[in-house]
């Protein structure tokens, strides 16, 4: 490469400045060194950069083409380095993240105001498309949080535990088994069932239906909760949900949510990170608001009350 930045400081300064003496002034050069060095570029480039007219030094063509190159090269250095800069003081940066389950998407928006008014500068980006597998993504480098409630034990990863949260069974009021007490694997034999994941990514299908060898006759898979709920409610089937996502439709009797079983259906959540011996600060604060701003301490007291103690 011919070219390098003192060369477009040096077409930018004598162009603004229309004198060699004093483009050598404001770049610190005496005018003999910033004439040589306008000389080796145009032998260099093998044509002239400037016409000397009446004192006065005027850009030829190869000149303008070149500064418009020059002015864009260094405005975007400048920029660059004042974005570094902050960065490498926490003050700017993005924070990707995931979850692994869609309701948690239900609840991160109402935390982006209070940690945009701590760090104006930090983006956060939600990568939906990691989803399914956010773990992997998160030690694959493309994610900076994972919001899990599968365990992890490797070393690699730090967790934060979170809050615990209760899978229910959702369905119409006047579906035949919304009178029951609780839900047993064997009722959704011949069930259709809606969910957000395909049936084999569901903790649900998992950990209560597949040790019992139940498959529900149908299953659909909808990623939006509130499509999903509303075909619960016109009787297309039944779905899993968390508890909290569920509003008021509970006490409104646009639904009913019935326990997986006598003891209910639990999921522990837990934020994970890489493990770092320098962390940024953002992202320690949004793992704080996230402790301090659980979905499980927005319910409702009755809701709560059977959380905490079932």
């Amino acid at each position: 490469m011919k070219l390098d930045i003192r060369h477009l400081k040096m077409i930018v300064a004598i162009t603004e400045d229309k004198s060699v003496t004093r483009a050598g002034r404001s770049l610190n050069l005496t005018q003999s060194a910033l004439s040589h060095q306008l000389r080796d570029i145009e032998e260099r480039l093998g044509t002239p950069l400037f016409l000397r007219v009446n004192k006065r030094m005027v850009l030829t063509p190869a000149g303008e083409r070149l500064l418009h190159s020059a002015k864009a090269v260094l405005k975007e250095l400048t920029e660059a380095e004042e974005d570094l800069a902050q960065m490498a003081g926490h003050r700017k940066g993005t924070l990707r993240l995931s979850t692994e389950c869609y309701t948690c998407y239900h609840w991160l928006p109402a935390l982006f105001s209070e940690f945009n008014a701590r760090y104006p500068a930090v983006e956060v980006r939600v990568l939906v498309e990691a989803t399914r597998q956010p773990v992997p993504a998160l030690l694959a480098g493309e994610l900076d949080l994972a919001l899990v409630h599968t365990p992890s034990d490797d070393r690699r990863l730090v967790a934060r535990p979170l809050f615990k949260d209760e899978m229910v069974a959702v369905m119409s009021p006047l579906h035949p088994l919304a009178s029951r007490s609780y839900i047993v694997p064997s009722d959704f034999t011949d069930q259709h069932l809606i969910l957000h994941s395909p049936l084999k990514d569901s903790a649900v299908y998992q950990q209560f239906l597949l040790p019992a060898r139940i498959t529900p006759a149908r299953v659909s898979q909808v990623q939006l909760t509130e499509v999903v709920i509303e075909m619960v409610k016109a009787g297309l089937g039944m779905s899993f949900l968390a508890r909290w996502t569920l509003n008021g439709r509970i006490e409104s009797n646009e639904i009913v949510a019935l326990p997986l079983s006598r003891k209910g259906f639990f999921r522990c959540w837990s934020a994970l990170r890489l493990r770092r011996e320098l962390p940024s600060p953002y992202l320690d604060y949004f793992i704080e608001l996230l402790a301090r701003n659980t979905p499980e301490q927005r319910q409702p007291s009755a809701m709560k009350l059977r959380t905490m103690t079932d």
